[in-house]
């Protein structure tokens, strides 16, 4: 898949694709929705005897972080972790866009113009119902489809994606990673909740008892419930780290470790039966199961019993826990 960013060539080849547009925080099953619709699109038409190219356009940072910088914004995924996931989905390429100054202030004329046709020169657009563009939200999606038959180029608006009455959105996924339903957050994600990072060094409280853990620098914003995880964890960073190895198993601590210091959240992974050396190297930990709320201890040696039966309930859950949160419906069906 190819990144474009602000400023650089569209190769000729990509001229005249299928593209989605959206923030896609997550890549959740809405935003799979109306990325399969492009591909599907692309699939079926041809430009000059080829097949059209499928692409998405994304904004980057998040509009919500540019117009309140001083407002931490949880981000379900930055956006290295959004591309790889994008990339997964088979797309041709990705067109990143600043968001600042400049192209919030367009309006949703010259987002057509000087974007959609004048840089890409679309043939197929397709967004979600409750898409905006343009300064001040000024577009909407049945504005697109009007400006779509002015300039040239078809719309699809993808419906509201749900199910079991739940809606696929990134809000509701924020929600119920706030609540520690990891394994609700991943159903409506279609993929296990992911945080990358580089293992840093720390205090080495839980190497003094027995229990050594990978620390990760966190994203700001980030929101989960405090306490204890059921995890998987690659080594090595990337998804070769997750999917093209057999993953490790781990126990993950959120939370500001009020025995210990209460001082800022951080995140701790203990991998079980393990004892190699990964300070500086990149980790990817996906979240599976909650096994209980963060607390208290009167002694570091209490701590420690608590942390061998969750770890025990942390085995518990993972031998149990399929490759993908849907592979169980799957089978189901």
């Amino acid at each position: 898949m190819l990144v474009l960013r602000n400023g650089e060539t569209v190769p000729e080849a990509l001229r005249g694709g299928v593209v989605a547009i959206g923030n896609f925080d997550g890549v959740h099953r809405g935003h799979k929705a109306l990325i399969a619709e492009a591909i599907d699109v692309a699939a079926d038409t041809n430009l000059d005897g080829r097949k059209r190219p499928a692409g998405v356009i994304i904004f980057e940072p998040h509009p919500s972080a540019f117009f309140r910088p001083d407002e931490p914004h949880f981000r379900l995924t930055p956006l290295p972790e959004k591309l790889r996931l994008l990339e997964t989905l088979g797309l041709d390429f990705t067109v990143v866009l600043d968001f600042n100054a400049a192209l919030s202030g367009m309006s949703a004329e010259q987002f057509v113009d000087e974007i959609l046709v004048g840089r890409l020169c679309v043939s197929h657009v397709v967004i979600g119902y409750d898409f905006f563009y343009g300064r001040k939200r000024s577009g909407t999606a049945e504005s697109m489809r009007d400006a779509g038959r002015a300039k040239g180029f078809e719309t699809s608006i993808v419906r509201q994606q749900a199910e079991d009455g739940e809606v696929f959105s990134s809000t509701a996924i924020r929600l119920h990673l706030a609540q520690g339903d990891v394994a609700g957050a991943a159903r409506l994600l279609g993929h296990w909740w992911r945080i990358s990072g580089t293992v840093a060094g720390g205090n080495r409280v839980g190497r003094d008892l027995g229990f050594p853990t990978a620390n990760i620098e966190l994203p700001a914003g980030t929101s989960l419930k405090h306490g204890i995880y059921a995890v998987r964890v690659g080594v090595g960073g990337g998804d070769s780290a997750i999917g093209g190895e057999q993953p490790l198993q781990g126990a993950a601590y959120f939370g500001g470790r009020p025995t210990v210091d209460n001082g800022p959240v951080r995140l701790e992974v203990f991998i079980l039966d393990f004892n190699g050396d990964i300070y500086g190297k990149d980790i990817a930990v996906d979240f599976i199961g909650f096994v209980r709320e963060d607390q208290h201890f009167d002694q570091l040696d209490s701590m420690a019993e608590q942390m061998q039966r969750d770890c025990e309930r942390v085995r518990e859950i993972l031998v149990t826990a399929p490759a993908s949160p849907l592979a169980a419906d799957a089978q189901g069906c």
